[in-house]
């Protein structure tokens, strides 16, 4: 085989491998991988565990709110050598069975769970 054809062979194969990456990351961005995944709900059981919202303090904070059961929880997450933080656990709005509890003030949410 000549230079030529070695050539075109590599280039084929880089081709083909920018193809499939970018159809990887393509899948990734899109949300279509989560629904080829298998999940508790495809086999016949409910979810028991979700994220209800996201919000960005800056690069490097994020407040989480995840759904367990009948509960939720605040999750202060960092990236840096700061430990992540449950900020506070209460009852999901739309549970029946919870019991209704008046809304902590956040500074003393904070201090009790320092």
């Amino acid at each position: 085989m000549e230079l030529a054809g070695y050539l075109q062979f590599v280039a084929a194969l880089a081709f083909v491998l920018a193809l499939i990456g970018g159809l990887a990351w393509l899948i990734r961005r899109s949300g279509v991988a989560g629904s080829l995944m298998p999940t508790a709900a495809k086999k016949g059981t409910g979810r028991r565990l979700g994220v209800v919202e996201v919000l960005s303090l800056d690069p490097r904070r994020k407040l989480v709110l995840v759904r367990c059961d009948s509960r939720e929880h605040l999750l202060l997450l960092n990236q840096g050598p700061t430990p992540d933080l449950v900020v506070d656990s209460l009852f999901s709005p739309g549970d029946a069975g919870a019991e209704e509890a008046e809304p902590a003030d956040f500074a003393e949410t904070l201090e009790r769970r320092s």
